[in-house]
């Protein structure tokens, strides 16, 4: 059983009437996170992940598993450090510096031979040096998609947002490897549907716009944005016909519509927090650094790339940005840390001996309820009332509460006080009915009103 006096869970305490300066709390997920427990600062731009937080980590990599194996993807692990020689082939290392110093956001460390090595905060040069080690490889065994879930690094000037603008970060970076181009855009369609599904599946609205290339080059990107007034990227779209991009794209905004010529006038702007990012990067990397693919004709031939990124903990400190209030943790359902929260009695209270074996009960029986299993956590700091673990629980943001209390002691089965974040109710339910609330919820979370989805389609 998950007892929640059991948790590490050093929530930060802000006396009442206190004025509290601080500069660093930047958005309202960090300062939820830090108040109850989930984040710690370590240093500028550096956070420890807690227990509960670390639960939802885990969670958002399996549903991100499950979705990248959907598509035949194959995880695997490369190193940190890369060296900075591949940056340097790739031409990545020295855009606007000399050939010797890094871009500034990259992490750099020197080893005791006098060797350079980046920390990186993507690995398109580590992967594609990979692939050049067993070129050129056969045409046979293409589409090659692999993909990792591992720390990144960006030495941020201004670390902001708590996890969502950190120095250090978990990020998917999945590579995929084509033959030629049409399978390459085939690739992308494919991984960008997969997106779409996990995006929905974890029930925060999002937003896919056309992005800008940048640094990475290649020909195509698309990025995905939870809508959020903190979101640093502007993002544009045409009423007129209704593509969508980055304002990145544009450079100067009185520009028109490049698909229908439509006048700045016909802008609508939002502002997005960028949590994925999809590119094809056609042979920007692989020809640099000898990927290469033997074609039926017998020759060799650099192969087609795309990467496509989501920054693990950035999705949900902006899952919790978009959907919390001020003083209370919203989750994306999927990513709650634990799905349902049980309340037991007050010690020495005259319900806790005629309550308490309706715990056990509760507790066993929602195991084998879909969606619950190993989710339950049962609050049994029964030294506290009922009433302060109830405004805990509401404040941490459990999707379900259930509270075993006095109604429970005097009436027996008609007795539960179950309190559904997810739609805003409250409601006293027997034994029976409480399980398939519970069950109702949990069963099809994309059809419930409190984690609406919204999938915008886009044009190239």
């Amino acid at each position: 059983m998950h007892r929640l006096s059991k948790i590490f869970q050093p929530a930060l305490i802000i006396p009442k009437n206190a004025t509290v300066k601080n500069q660093d709390i930047t958005s309202k997920s960090q300062k939820l996170m830090l108040e109850q427990g989930l984040i710690r600062q370590a240093g500028n731009g550096t956070f420890h992940v807690l227990p509960l937080l670390q639960r939802s980590v885990e969670k958002a990599i399996n549903l991100i598993d499950v979705h990248m194996q959907s598509i035949g993807a194959q995880k695997l692990t490369l190193p940190l450090l890369t060296s900075a020689e591949l940056w340097k082939k790739s031409g990545r290392l020295g855009d606007g510096h000399s050939s010797n110093s890094p871009p500034t956001e990259l992490l750099q460390t020197t080893d005791r031979h006098g060797k350079m090595h980046i920390l990186g905060p993507t690995h398109e040069e580590s992967i594609t040096a990979l692939l050049a080690t067993i070129a050129p490889v056969s045409y046979r065994q293409f589409p090659i998609r692999l993909y990792q879930i591992s720390t990144k690094f960006r030495d941020e000037m201004k670390p902001r947002f708590g996890l969502m603008r950190a120095k250090e970060f978990l990020m998917k970076d999945l590579y995929t490897f084509d033959v030629d181009r049409t399978k390459c855009r085939q690739t992308y369609e494919e991984v960008n549907e997969a997106y779409d599904r996990l995006f929905s599946k974890i029930g925060v609205p999002f937003v896919k716009v056309s992005g800008d290339c940048g640094t990475m080059g290649g020909s195509i990107s698309h990025e995905y944005h939870f809508p959020s007034e903190v979101g640093e990227d502007e993002l544009v779209q045409c009423v007129r016909c209704g593509i969508r991009s980055n304002s990145e794209l544009f450079g100067n905004l009185s520009q028109q519509c490049k698909t229908c010529h439509g006048k700045s006038e016909d802008f609508e702007r939002q502002a997005g927090i960028e949590v994925a990012h999809a590119f094809i990067l056609e042979d920007r990397y692989t020809k640099a650094l000898g990927a290469t693919c033997l074609h039926p004709n017998g020759k060799p031939a650099p192969l087609q790339m795309g990467c496509y990124g989501i920054g693990v903990t950035r999705l949900i400190a902006a899952g919790i940005e978009v959907l919390s209030g001020e003083k209370e943790i919203r989750w994306p359902l999927p990513l709650a840390p634990y799905r349902v929260c049980i309340i037991t009695p007050k010690a020495g209270s005259k319900e806790e001996l005629a309550a308490g074996p309706w715990v056990d009960r509760m507790y066993n029986n929602l195991q084998a309820v879909k969606g619950c299993e190993g989710d339950i956590i049962v609050d049994d700091r029964d030294q506290l009332t009922i009433g302060k673990r109830l405004l805990d629980a509401r404040k941490l943001g459990y999707p379900l509460i259930v509270i075993v209390g006095s109604k429970a002691a005097t009436i027996g089965e008609e007795a539960f006080e179950v309190h559904n974040l997810v739609d805003g109710t409250e409601r006293t339910l027997s034994f029976v009915d409480t399980l398939a609330s519970i069950s109702a919820v949990l069963s099809d979370p994309e059809k419930d009103p409190g984690y609406l989805k919204m999938k915008v389609e886009t044009q190239i």
